[in-house]
């Protein structure tokens, strides 16, 4: 049975590995950033299995090839190109962005009531979601966490509210489980800040 170090050694050599055609500087700064992790992961969480924790830094090729998107490099080394020979564009969006889309699709639909306002707001919110679940910026798990507490769960109980309440017209209490749903949106877009990867 491997111990948790040598767990640790190969799945860094992977990385290394599959990222042979990063600078050497770069791949030896990404093998550092992953090192770390780790090391942070383990203090804060040490009843955590390691292969849990590696599960959540991800599949080592994916770790390369995001690593190798974001420096530019395509096969063999050589920059990217698209179908007209210039440089392809990576296509990421700053993972601000679907934080910002989820978060602020609350107050938009409290404060735009109509049925026209509504729906901006849900489709910003469906938007978000998409632009978190297709980011490089986050563990498959945290991305499921996210959608599910930034625009699933809020869907849900806004969604139950309504129907059973008699709509946002419902007054103070309305307001208080929109309030109360905006928070768990704010707070889940600012823990999935913390926990994104560079």
């Amino acid at each position: 049975m491997k111990t948790s170090a040598s767990l640790v050694r190969d799945y860094l050599s992977a990385v290394e590995r599959e990222a042979s055609a990063l600078p050497a500087d770069r791949r030896q700064e990404l093998l550092a950033d992953l090192t770390e992790h780790i090391e942070v992961t383990r203090a804060e969480r040490p009843d955590a299995a390691i292969g849990e924790v590696l599960a959540e830094l991800g599949d080592p090729r994916t770790i390369a090839a995001t690593a190798l998107a974001e420096a530019g490099n395509g096969v063999g080394g050589a920059p990217a190109r698209s179908d007209a020979g210039a440089p392809a564009r990576s296509g990421k969006v700053h993972p601000l962005v679907p934080l910002l889309m989820l978060t602020l699709s609350m107050p938009f639909m409290m404060v735009f009531t109509d049925q026209p306002g509504q729906l901006v707001g849900v489709l910003f919110r469906l938007a978000g979601a998409v632009l978190l679940c297709t980011s490089a910026h986050w563990t498959p798990v945290r991305k499921t966490s996210g959608v599910l507490l930034a625009a699933v769960l809020p869907s849900v109980v806004i969604g139950t509210w309504n129907l059973s309440s008699g709509g946002p017209d419902a007054g103070a209490p309305a307001l208080l489980a929109n309030l109360a749903m905006f928070a768990v949106m704010a707070g889940t877009a600012v823990w999935l800040w913390r926990v994104r990867r560079a």
